[in-house]
């Protein structure tokens, strides 16, 4: 396969893959974080960026050890449930992330976008 190709089809699935997390993780969710953010909810962008940061770094260690764009993607997909199982976690266990997170408290937005910051890492870290 050329490597434009190559490349287009591992950036391609990448960008779908963060896509399909986005919406995935702001589902499962308790809160509407996108409207939280467009009205000036820090929390909110703390916690979401975090999990996209999270996720992203796990997209980028699969990207840089996988063989083929099949192979990638299996490793991408089991991370992005790790990080999903991770935020469920995390959230059960600190308890009212909901309020929380709806009251703009912004210590415990970041709280939360370090755990999946975490989390990507020691993903990303696994799959190497």
């Amino acid at each position: 396969m050329p490597a434009i190709l190559n490349y287009l089809i591992h950036l391609a699935l990448a960008a779908l893959l963060l896509a399909a997390f986005f919406k995935a993780y702001t589902w499962m969710t308790p809160f509407d974080e996108v409207l939280l953010i467009r009205q000036g909810n820090q929390a909110a962008a703390l916690s979401l960026g975090g999990a996209l940061i999270g996720f992203s770094i796990t997209i980028g260690s699969a990207l840089m050890h996988t063989a083929d764009y099949r192979e990638f993607f299996a490793w991408a997909f089991g991370a992005m449930v790790v990080q999903m199982l991770a935020y469920a976690i995390a959230t059960s266990a600190l308890k009212m992330s909901k309020d929380q997170i709806e009251a703009n408290n912004t210590a415990f937005g970041g709280l939360l976008g370090a755990i999946s910051i975490s989390i990507g890492v020691i993903n990303g870290a696994c799959i190497s």
